[in-house]
């Protein structure tokens, strides 16, 4: 009870402070105008009372500070103008860590319990942090202010930073920037009339506060690049201005941009150019879905005017067309395409052994940067009794040749939900289990229930809400227990395919020895710049997160790749607002953006224009007039949040979206663009064209009527 009777009074007095600053209009007396008209009597006054004129300053300075009011900045110039630069320089920069520490101590005693009782648990890598590095973090955010000074003060108060550590670093971490904004302040007190704008000293001293943060963040970067590698011996020289390990699309794209800005590179393999994308992920899936979805056409045939459509085919054949399609895509990635793009190919295992060394094949290359691009791999979970049979993944299911009469397939998400579709249309019976209360759990419940009512219509067992526990083999038969509501459920099968999300590849090449930092979800931890806690050793794609697309991983590797090459020039945060992706079962799931589960998560604000794909004209020409487009907008607005598409295409068709929402183009530029008919691409003009309805302006349109009417005589006597 008393220390909140003293909270409130603390409350009071500030409150009261504040109010008497603002109802008197005190901040008129903290104006350069106001210093500037009374320049010559405060001088005089100075002159007379040195020793009280500055304490003076010094209380109204720590007072403006303690209570964050407007104009500390106009008195550190004020400061240079009256006292000079040294004398100003002493009092300002104790008054600004003093008010800035009592500041701290207000926002702990009356915030911080509360603030860390309610969000301690989203807080706990933030406090975490700063009980490590808080004293650094602290002097990069003195040094160079992204923010201003008054609300640095009041969120540390927050941390577990002491006060002690916090008075002593703001003392000295805003020295530097103290020191220029007196210096100005003694030009400005030199000034006497407008000629005086150009002289030289003031041009120089206006110029410092402009470039001084810039300077300052370099200082910074090269202060915790030496910390980094002070254990390090640097070389004198470099082979490689890149080395980039792994060769999926991440390490592709990276060596690619390099030697196309004449970088020496070298790209590292130990496996299969190409990576999971063209050898295990996409590539193969999708070849097998085409011809999944060939058989499923053929069950259709009465939908297209055919009486009967019968296909007779060999799994082993379909398996070997998969591998065909790999074949034919592979010279994309060869070694001889990117060995003539200018690119130094290695086959072999890279070690990164120093911040600027690799080993392969006996050899150490030496480089200015790394990327690491080492993708991911199936996660496997611990689940008893797995090791009692060969479990399939998406790594090695596609070396089977006999099709499965019972498959399991371990996993509600995409690529758990593709190969179900796909191995149930090739004729085996697929019960698909997943552990959430229901599969596709990133997209919105009624695509999920959609998804899933399409499955049994096609004769897959879904078992959504059911958690593997165990699994068995009795009597030679493989069986999965699951537990379902509290009760046991047992599945029996021939192969088990286990497709629960993927592990990114963070072992086994040195990151561990060097002391790269690993993040909470497992991948790279990485700043904005892709840059990890060795600011030359950067990553992308899988292993860096947070999305695990190839083409997200394409993306973040222009960013990674120009900023190892150009990052001492010009640094770039990669950019990751409007990242499509696609679910490609039939009908596929497409999606840029938020949905709606996520929009009401966030507390986002949002209109939902809804489209249904069986009102369109070629839908219904294909016989695939179903699935719908839905587009959330900002209230009142026809700026996009988020688009979801399932329908046939649906990847294909949500690239017009994409760019929409890349370069800010609301509903009405698409509903202003001519779309060919009749194309399925004309759904996303329709549904910009129900947003437009839904928002015409019903006033304007009774005027408009009675206008026409009046044209037609109907309102003359």
């Amino acid at each position: 009870m008393k220390s909140r009777a003293a909270k409130i009074g603390l409350l009071v007095v500030i409150a009261v402070l504040v109010i008497i600053f603002f109802v008197f209009d005190l901040g008129q007396y903290l104006t350069l105008e106001y210093l500037k008209n009374q320049q010559q009597a405060f001088n005089a006054y100075y002159q007379q009372n040195r020793f009280s004129t500055l304490l003076i300053y010094f209380i109204i300075y720590v007072v403006v500070t303690a209570l964050s009011l407007p104009g500390a900045a106009v008195m550190t110039l004020a400061g240079g103008a009256l006292f000079g630069l040294w004398a100003a320089l002493i009092v300002v920069s104790f008054a600004s860590s003093i008010g800035a520490t009592l500041a701290f101590l207000v926002s702990r005693f009356l915030l911080r319990d509360w603030v860390q009782s309610r969000f301690g648990d989203k807080l706990r890598a933030i406090n975490e942090g700063v009980e490590k590095e808080g004293a650094f973090y602290l002097f990069s955010l003195r040094l160079v202010p992204l923010f201003p000074f008054f609300v640095i003060n009041l969120v540390m108060g927050l941390t577990p930073l002491k006060t002690s550590l916090f008075y002593i670093v703001s003392q000295v971490g805003m020295l530097a920037g103290t020191f220029v904004y007196v210096n100005a302040g003694t030009q400005l007190g030199q000034l006497e009339s407008a000629s005086g704008i150009l002289s030289p000293g003031l041009i120089f001293s206006f110029a410092l506060l402009g470039i001084f943060p810039l300077v300052a963040k370099k200082v910074l970067d090269v202060v915790q690049s030496n910390k980094v590698f002070k254990n390090y011996n640097k070389p004198e020289k470099y082979d490689y201005n890149l080395v980039v390990i792994g060769a999926g699309s991440a390490g592709l794209v990276s060596s690619y941009i390099a030697a196309a800005v004449k970088a020496k590179v070298a790209l590292i393999e130990k496996h299969q150019m190409g990576g999971d994308c063209l050898n295990t992920g996409c590539v193969p899936s999708k070849a097998l879905i085409r011809s999944a979805k060939m058989l499923s056409y053929a069950k259709r045939a009465e939908e297209f005017g055919f009486r009967k459509a019968e296909v007779e085919f060999d799994f082993a054949e379909v398996m070997e067309r998969v591998q065909q399609v790999v074949k034919k895509v592979e010279p994309h990635d060869s070694v001889e395409r990117y060995t003539g793009l200018g690119v130094e190919v290695i086959e072999g295992e890279g070690k990164i052994t120093s911040p600027w060394t690799v080993e392969v094949n006996g050899r150490t290359l030496t480089a200015r940067s790394i990327i690491i691009a080492t993708g991911a791999r199936p996660f496997v979970p611990p689940i008893k009794g797995i090791e009692q049979v060969a479990y399939l993944t998406s790594d090695n299911i596609w070396e089977l040749r006999e099709l499965p009469e019972q498959l399991v397939v371990l996993g509600g998400g995409p690529i758990g939900s593709e190969l179900t579709q796909a191995f149930a249309r090739l004729g085996s019976q697929v019960t698909q289990v997943e552990m959430l209360p229901r599969i596709m759990a990133r997209e919105d419940p009624e695509v999920s229930d959609f998804v899933q009512q399409q499955f049994v219509s096609e004769g897959i067992r879904v078992l959504s809400d059911h958690v593997a526990k165990e699994v068995r083999v009795v009597d030679g038969q493989p069986r999965l227990l699951c537990e379902h509501a509290g009760e046991p459920v047992e599945i029996p099968f021939d192969q088990l395919l286990v497709a629960v999300g993927r592990k990114p590849n963070v072992s086994g090449f040195g990151l561990e020895e060097l002391g790269v930092q690993i993040s909470e979800r497992g991948t790279v931890a990485t700043d904005p710049f892709l840059r990890t806690n060795f600011p030359n050793i950067l990553c992308a794609g899988d292993v860096a997160g947070p999305y695990q697309f190839t083409h997200t991983a394409a993306h973040q590797a222009w960013y990674a790749s120009v900023n190892a090459l150009f990052g001492e020039l010009k640094k770039f945060k990669a950019d990751y607002r409007v990242i499509p992706w696609c679910t490609f079962t039939d009908l596929e799931v497409a999606r840029v953006g938020l949905n709606e589960t996520e929009a009401k998560q966030q507390q986002i604000p949002f209109e939902v224009t809804r489209y249904g794909i069986d009102d369109l004209d070629r839908a219904i020409a294909d016989s695939e007039d179903h699935g719908w487009v839905k587009v959330l907008t900002k209230p009142g607005s026809d700026t996009i949040l988020g688009v979801t598409i399932v329908g046939a295409h649906a990847g294909d068709l949500l690239a017009e979206f994409v760019l929409a929402m890349k370069y800010k183009l609301g509903l009405n530029k698409i509903l202003g663009t001519i779309h060919s008919y009749p194309t399925l691409a004309e759904m996303n003009k329709m549904a910009a064209g129900v947003w437009k309805k839904n928002h015409a302006p019903e006033k304007l349109l009774e005027w408009i009527e009675m206008y026409h009417a009046w044209r037609r005589g109907l309102g003359r006597g």
